[in-house]
């Protein structure tokens, strides 16, 4: 085996090593699995690209489609010619996969488990960076800059994992790095012979080389960043929501994790959490209210094409006091209780879970704050994990006829304007007439839509959502009539909006399996998600229109009674159900797993149509992009080409022109000369032409030999066939030689039909892949193309190295032995 050979299997080697962090995201180990035979496939296609000797850019090529065979074999979309060639049905499948995977991450928290989507894009990533690190390391012989792509694996685990980054994994892939270097380095001595010093003094055996020096230095570098990475951002916890900033404290002392609550996706972390196969204790609450509704931590308030999102909270420091939401009116009941929580450690957000209205809190520091608009206390520098607060709440319940009571709310009031913009959907639009058709008062039209989502109407629970071809999710829910709870609010505080009416949706948990010893002990399973309606002198009234058969822990009210149930299990006025008492049966303790839905939900507020965008202009734009990239090369072949040509012109002889008779009768004349640097010019230019030419079509260059010596050569070997193209072939050679070392260059010569003489016969004679070759990627630019990138390479590390050497002459130790020698 080669030494080339067995760089790059140390490359692809290495490659798997820095992948060893990725263990701390997947549950099993089929990643790993698949990531071997990704590397496998790119480093024996780079292999063999490599022994029948392809230039770089062909190795490039032929790991990339080692690559595609990979995953079109791991990854099949049952549309493969002979299961292994790919077809544009396997590409479809791969762009469905990425765009997947998207979801995925926003709906699993680590440890997350062998979704498809997932494991393709570990396998794509891993496999494009053992791309990257082979053509690095054999290709350009730059095994140092091979860690940034691995330090880009690094990354993924310090971004998403949970509590803390375990260590293990990280070491695995530092030592797969240093690996990588010292097989390097072992090369370049196995060249040499011996190592030297930058100012020429040999390397004892016992002497690192400065080359080691170097890439041990960058290996410390890479692996300290890895390391320190984690502990530079704080907060990096997973759970329900992992994506907060840091904070400056909890208002006890302790360092605090925090962030801004308009920044959180509530509905991608409450569908995540949902879907997770495990199940996570993340509350426990006691309260002095026999049968309380909802535990509450936040509201989206803002509807946008994008979906419900939740506003920018303002408020004041709960330390500072709390408003009171005390309302004096009939029909309305409010009973003052007192509840503590304990969040775990799994439940890491900006909000705290509370119940009805708070009116004083304990235990918290000035950290949290209270918006009195969206009922939330919230904070931009701490978060609720491991947290335990106590805090008086008040809980409203009304009377129907009260919520009758209530008049519109005037056309200018702030919350009318504000809380009922919707997106324009004829479909919505229409449905909502039919149902609020005949009714007069803003709570009968509430109710008519609440009543629509009823199993009457089709309407059922299901973590297994269908579907559509309306282009639009929100039809598209209303059509199939089946999702969960966020669905169902999503869907109504729309419906509600339409109406004319203020609706918001909260977030918050059930009261799960019901109260225990120890009160509430509430889990992932019990986050849910209903809708809050604004009545005028009333305030934001719950409505939970999922159906309370698929919700453990449902609770229903006088005003919003479940319309499943049978009318005698109706609750009285003014009164709640007790916690399960109109919800599942004890068989529904949970969805069944098989149930389990990826989908984030329902993507409520889509401006206009919302179709999949067609898949044909994204390919056609990636073939003219791919189009263009390949025409580089020839375009600037081309264009070289037309330059020399402009300048390879017949320098004219020297010419004698008549001046006409002076005035003492004698005829003069006056002669003039050739210009010998444009002469000069001209003969540079037609030598590089051909020299760019005979690389063009693999005709070997030696830069030792003279003009004369390469034309010779030229006429002997490759144009004895032709006998006018070997004397061009003389031709050019002697006007180089004269432009570099006679006084005056050769004139009165046409170079130009010399060099396409010259270029005919190469032409004939070579093969029809070189002539395509010379053609599509010409040999000439992309050796030029590579000089460069190797000269600038080496100017900077000289340039680098010179720093160092100045900066070492500055080395403490340097200047007191210095002194100490005198």
């Amino acid at each position: 085996m080669t030494a080339t050979r067995n760089l790059g299997l140390v490359a692809a080697a290495a490659t798997l090593l820095a992948a060893a962090p990725l263990s701390a995201i997947f549950e099993r180990w089929t990643w790993l699995i698949q990531a071997v035979i990704a590397v496998a496939v790119v480093a024996g296609a780079a292999a063999l690209t490599r022994l029948i000797r392809a230039p770089l850019w062909g190795q490039v090529l032929g790991m990339l489609a080692g690559l595609v065979l990979a995953l079109t074999w791991i990854f099949p979309s049952g549309g493969e010619l002979v299961a292994l060639v790919p077809t544009p049905a396997t590409f479809a499948h791969f762009g469905e996969l990425v765009g997947a995977s998207a979801q995925d991450m926003r709906s699993y928290g680590v440890k997350v488990p062998d979704a498809k989507p997932l494991l393709f894009v570990s396998a794509l990533g891993i496999g494009g960076v053992a791309v990257v690190v082979d053509v690095l390391v054999v290709g350009l012989r730059r095994p140092a800059l091979a860690g940034l792509p691995m330090l880009a694996i690094y990354s993924v685990p310090v971004a998403v994992y949970v509590d803390s980054v375990p260590a293990v994994p990280f070491v695995v892939g530092a030592a797969g790095y240093l690996w990588l270097l010292v097989a390097d380095n072992v090369d370049r001595v196995r060249r040499f012979g011996r190592r030297f010093t930058g100012d020429g003094r040999g390397v004892d055996v016992w002497e690192s080389s400065p080359l080691a020096a170097t890439g041990r230095r960058l290996a410390v570098v890479g692996v300290a960043l890895a390391v320190v990475l984690p502990l530079a951002v704080p907060g990096m916890t997973g759970g329900l929501l992992d994506t907060l900033g840091s904070g400056a404290g909890n208002g006890t002392g302790r360092a605090g994790q925090g962030g801004n609550p308009s920044k959180v996706d509530l509905f991608a972390a409450l569908s995540g959490e949902l879907n997770q196969s495990e199940v996570v204790e993340m509350v426990k609450v006691t309260t002095t209210e026999p049968s309380p509704f909802y535990l509450r931590f936040g509201v989206l308030d803002k509807l946008r094409a994008d979906g419900f999102r939740m506003g920018d909270p303002t408020g004041r420091p709960v330390t500072r006091g709390l408003p009171d939401p005390r309302r004096a009116g009939e029909g309305v009941e409010q009973q003052q209780h007192r509840a503590t929580v304990e969040v775990t450690k799994n439940f890491p957000m900006p909000l705290l879970p509370v119940y009805g209205e708070p009116v004083r809190t304990e235990e918290l520091g000035g950290n949290w704050l209270y918006d009195s608009a969206l009922q939330v206390i919230f904070s931009n520098r701490d978060n609720s994990r491991d947290k335990r607060y106590s805090f008086d709440y008040i809980r409203s319940t009304y009377s129907t006829t009260a919520l009758r009571r209530a008049p519109s709310l005037p056309a200018d009031h702030p919350v009318r304007v504000q809380q009922t913009e919707t997106p324009p959907v004829p479909q919505v639009d229409t449905l909502v007439s039919e149902l609020i058709q005949g009714k007069r008062t803003d709570y009968d039209k509430v109710r008519a839509i609440y009543d629509y989502f009823s199993s009457d109407n089709g309407f059922t629970y299901s973590l297994t959502t269908k579907g559509g071809t309306s282009g639009q999710d929100i039809v598209d829910f209303l059509n199939n009539k089946a999702g969960f709870c966020q669905q169902y609010a999503a869907a109504m505080a729309w419906l509600v909006r339409a109406a004319g009416i203020p609706a918001r949706v909260a977030l918050g948990f059930t009261n799960g399996t019901g109260r225990t010893g120890e009160g509430y002990v509430l889990t992932n399973r019990n986050l849910h998600a209903w809708t809050e309606v604004y009545f005028d002198g009333m305030g934001w009234v719950p409505f939970d229109a999922t159906p309370a058969g698929g919700v453990q822990g449902s609770t229903r009210s006088a005003w919003a009674p479940d319309t499943d149930a049978p009318e005698s299990v109706a609750p009285d006025p003014g009164t709640s159900s007790a916690p399960g008492e109109n919800g599942p049966s004890p068989e529904a303790d949970g969805p069944d797993p098989a149930d389990r839905d990826t989908d984030a939900g329902l993507a409520i507020g889509a401006g206009g149509p919302t179709r999949q965008a067609p898949v044909w202009p994204w390919w056609t734009a990636g073939v003219l992009l791919l189009l263009i990239l390949l025409a580089v090369p020839a375009l600037r072949r081309a264009a070289l080409r037309r330059r020399r040509g402009t300048r390879v012109a017949a320098a004219p002889k020297a010419t004698m022109v008549d001046a006409g008779t002076g005035r003492d009768g004698v005829e003069r004349t006056i002669v003039v000369g050739v210009d010998p640097a444009r002469a000069r010019a001209d003969a540079h230019a037609a030598w590089d032409e051909l020299l760019d030419t005979l690389v063009d079509y693999r005709v070997r260059v030696d830069p030792t030999e003279t003009p004369r010596a390469t034309a010779e050569r030229l006429a002997t070997d490759a144009l004895t066939e032709d006998a006018s193209a070997a004397a061009a072939a003389r031709l050019l050679g002697r006007a180089e030689e004269r432009a570099r070392y006679a006084r005056d260059p050769l004139a009165g010569e046409d170079l130009t039909p010399a060099l396409r003489s010259v270029r005919g016969v190469l032409a004939v004679r070579a093969g029809q892949r070189t002539r395509l070759l010379a053609t599509v990627l010409p040999p000439s630019v992309l050796l030029r193309w590579r000089t460069a990138v190797s000269d600038t390479s080496s100017r900077v590390v000289a340039t680098t190295g010179a720093a160092r050497y100045r900066l070492l002459r500055w080395n403490p130790r340097r200047l007191l032995a210095s002194r100490s020698s005198r």
